[in-house]
């Protein structure tokens, strides 16, 4: 599986007046749980212990050694925290010159002033620091004033670490366009130019008979690797309806596709899926879409450019951790009004299966139904240079069995999600992972001036 490490630039603040026992004291405790939230080799901390007092921000003075530390260190994101009032210069002066993702937050204060002593300010400090950012053009997040051993402190931190992932992945994403789009679809054309200004994304031309040459040749070689990927696939699938042959030839074009996607630098693709495939090589590429976003490199069908960037944004919130699925919305559930049946003709991951499931091969396309749980629905489109991103969650529910690869998705309300996917520039591809990640998804369309849509809120009524 593919996976990044977010790099996390840590630099709390205090007053320069205030104590630093008790400042010291507050940072020990929220480093304390940040430390422990997420393993290095998925979040790692760049802090200033080597330059600041106790590894605290109080002196305006460090702020050109602590930016170049965190510039050096490349930084994906910064993080703020308040161990009293703080020091603005400080704290906006750092985020101002990094311009990166910025969360900013300050543990909840436990008693007011009084003759006996002061208390830290915390949060009459960050309304004040805030103001000074917000001056700099720096975007930050905010967890509200709340306890360091607070569920809302764990809640926050984990949303703001998924959402710089997502930000970095975006700025840095390349999308493998393997041949074009089947020409009935024109919904799936974008603007590939004003993606690099518009998110940073470039999309890399690549041929599909280059890919099938290389395929042809994996199997004239008969490559280890590739012998010993033809095995595992004749052994996870029933392939009695596929044949060998053309399994081995599935086995061999996912090796040639990957081989090309990363060699092209790529992280994600789209590629054409009716035709060319077949043509050259005997075998359609459906099953292997499923097989490359198991490893990590999201693949789209129908060369849907957009697709690939929903994928890659579900990919990273989810840190890696699991695949992702775009699928069709086709039609809605039998039995039930708002229930969706989320289909596609077999390129999904074949971890997400439900586990007692049959699972088989059939006209190069998996068959199988994916798990119960809950899941995360998004896409990012595009429409007169304005880039949407709609996002909603759900249950799955059980539905009658269908061919290919599928789940049913339960909603609140299917009538407000039909309604919002029908009048906003969006097509009949979603995209999904398992989890809750909406606050996520608004938040990185935040910072990438998205228009968020919210599945939950109501847009224009049909009749």
């Amino acid at each position: 599986m593919y996976k990044e490490q977010l790099i996390l630039g840590v630099v709390p603040t205090k007053r320069g007046f205030l104590s630093m026992e008790e400042a010291k004291r507050q940072k020990d405790r929220f480093m304390a749980k940040i430390v422990s939230f997420f393993p290095e080799e998925t979040v790692k901390l760049v802090t200033i212990d080597d330059l600041a007092e106790n590894g605290i921000l109080f002196d305006k003075s460090l702020n050109p050694r602590v930016i170049a530390k965190m510039q050096e260190n490349h930084v994906d994101a910064l993080f703020v925290p308040f161990c009293d009032f703080g020091e603005e210069e400080c704290a906006a002066g750092v985020a101002g010159a990094l311009k990166v993702p910025t969360l900013v937050w300050g543990a909840r204060d436990e008693r007011p002033n009084s003759r006996a002593g002061r208390g830290r300010d915390t949060q009459c400090g960050i309304f004040a620091a805030t103001k000074v950012m917000r001056r700099y053009g720096v975007k930050f997040s905010y967890i509200w004033n709340c306890e360091t051993e607070s569920e809302d402190f764990r809640t926050g931190y984990d949303r703001f670490v998924r959402t710089a992932a997502v930000v970095k992945a975006l700025k840095h994403l390349r999308i493998a366009k393997i041949g074009d789009r089947p020409a009935p679809f024109m919904s799936v054309q974008t603007n590939e130019a004003d993606l690099i200004a518009g998110i940073g994304a470039v999309t890399v031309p690549v041929d599909p008979a280059a890919i099938a040459r290389r395929a042809k040749r994996i199997l004239e070689e008969d490559r280890a690797d590739y012998r010993e990927y033809a095995a595992d696939l004749l052994t996870r699938f029933d392939c009695s309806r596929e044949g060998e042959e053309n399994v081995r030839k599935i086995a061999a074009l996912k090796i040639a596709m990957k081989e090309t996607i990363l060699e092209n630098g790529c992280t994600a693709a789209a590629t054409e899926c009716w035709s060319s495939f077949r043509n050259s090589l005997g075998v359609s590429p459906c099953a292997v879409l499923g097989e490359l976003s198991d490893d990590g490199i999201p693949v789209s069908c129908e060369c849907d450019v957009n697709g690939a960037v929903t994928m890659a944004i579900l990919r990273a919130l989810n840190l890696y951790r699991e695949p992702t699925f775009l699928a069709d919305l086709t039609i809605r559930h039998p039995g039930d009004d708002n229930a969706e049946l989320l289909w596609h003709c077999g390129p999904f991951p074949y971890l997400l299966k439900e586990e007692t499931c049959a699972v088989s091969l059939e006209s190069d396309q998996e068959q199988f139904a994916l798990r119960q749980g809950h899941l995360t629905l998004c896409r990012f489109d595009d429409l007169d240079g304005k880039y949407y991103l709609f996002a909603g969650e759900g249950d799955t529910t059980e539905g009658p069995e269908t061919v290919g690869t599928y789940v049913y998705l339960k909603t609140d309300n299917w009538k407000r999600w039909e309604e919002k996917l029908v009048f906003g520039p969006y097509i009949h591809h979603i995209g999904g992972v398992y989890g809750g990640f909406k606050p996520v998804l608004r938040e990185v369309a935040r910072y990438m001036d998205f228009i968020f849509d919210d599945a939950d809120e109501q847009g224009i009524y049909s009749l």
